[in-house]
């Protein structure tokens, strides 16, 4: 019919390249291309940045679509690593608007804790660069007043 929406195709399950259920929430494995050995995929390609999922979780708080208990859940732990590691933002809260957001970075990789190395300083990145191994950072925006938080950006740590 003119003017309705496709259907979106039937998801898959299984193989590299497919979409897979993982609980509710869906990923989305990578195939290696051709020529290249399978963990080579794993590699990663470049900086990830999360504006534009964050400007729709903002817009969609304006809106009123969610409430501030929807948006402002940063976990204790998350909120203590905001006020004694994170750094400055120079941004104010999206949400509160009142308090400058913090940017706390956690490192994740190859002979690192399952759950990340909270980073306070440039100079434990570089430490944590030149073991060796895969090594993904991740920066997260915090409140400290009113516990918004956002993946900010995602980027593989090398020496430049």
């Amino acid at each position: 019919m003119a003017g309705q929406a496709p259907s979106p195709p039937e998801l898959k399950t299984g193989g590299a390249g497919t979409v897979v259920g993982c609980d509710s929430a869906m990923a989305m494995r990578p195939a290696a291309p051709k020529g290249q050995r399978a963990d080579a995929r794993l590699a990663p390609m470049g900086t990830v940045d999360y504006r534009l999922a964050r400007n729709l979780v903002v817009s969609q708080y304006k809106r009123g679509e969610l409430t501030r208990l929807d948006v402002c859940d940063a976990h204790p732990e998350l909120l203590r690593a905001a006020l004694g590691a994170g750094q400055e933002s120079g941004e104010e809260c999206p949400i509160c608007q009142g308090t400058e957001l913090r940017h706390v970075w956690y490192v994740f990789g190859h002979r690192l804790p399952a759950g990340g190395r909270c980073v306070a300083s440039k100079r434990d990145l570089t430490k944590l660069a030149s073991r060796g191994g895969r090594v993904y950072c991740y920066v997260v925006e915090v409140c400290p007043a009113c516990a918004w938080n956002h993946v900010a950006r995602a980027f593989p740590l090398k020496l430049a």
